[in-house]
């Protein structure tokens, strides 16, 4: 199967799960990712707003809010900011006092603060979205690379944020062939395990 059949199928099976899987998932996530050392020191943690069916990590967004963590969403800068060279800017968010706006994409973000943007290298954890994953950490996105396009300058970094895929378990597949340019996963939490990649 193609990347491109790989999303299609992977993405209408994400979208056809029923609210109680969802709601589960969710739960099920919080619980497990809260229980593990590397979020539990944390004290920078970049979260995502779920859209077409991912899964959510509001559930645990509000536990790390609540023992006093700095939680960060994505911002498309491209609008924004024609010469930033990121596409997503990590915006600090509190979830009772901020509020969201939709972007061009159809997906809520913070209202755009350049006072309380940080650098994605200051993050100690950035969760992301993904379509599929590997068990060598490999993901695939929903194909505009804008985490890849954010993220790639991490490779020049001596300080870089533990990269956490989030995905339901039907999401893994045998093998994804990375681009040079990707930079793996540290880990994937799913509604099943939380697998360490090695």
């Amino acid at each position: 199967m193609s990347v491109r059949q790989l999303r299609k199928t992977l993405r209408k099976k994400r979208r056809d799960l029923g609210e109680p899987a969802r709601r589960t998932a969710r739960l099920t996530l919080a619980r497990r990712l809260g229980k593990e050392p590397v979020f539990i020191s944390a004290g920078r943690i970049g979260f995502y707003v779920a859209s077409d069916g991912e899964l959510d990590p509001s559930e645990i967004l509000e536990s790390a809010d609540a023992m006093g963590k700095k939680c960060y969403l994505p911002v498309v800068a491209d609008q924004l900011l024609r010469w930033h060279p990121s596409p997503l800017l990590f915006q600090q968010f509190e979830p009772h006092l901020d509020r969201l706006a939709v972007n061009r994409f159809g997906i809520p973000e913070p209202c755009y603060d350049p006072r309380r943007v940080i650098a994605v290298e200051m993050l100690d954890i950035l969760l992301l979205p993904l379509v599929a994953f590997d068990r060598s950490g490999h993901r695939i996105g929903m194909g505009a690379g804008f985490y890849d396009r954010s993220l790639s300058s991490l490779h020049r970094r001596f300080r870089r944020p533990k990269l956490i895929g989030l995905g339901y378990s039907f999401q893994e597949v045998a093998d994804i062939q990375p681009n040079a340019w990707d930079i793996p996963l540290d880990a994937i939490v799913t509604e099943t395990e939380f697998i360490r990649v090695r």
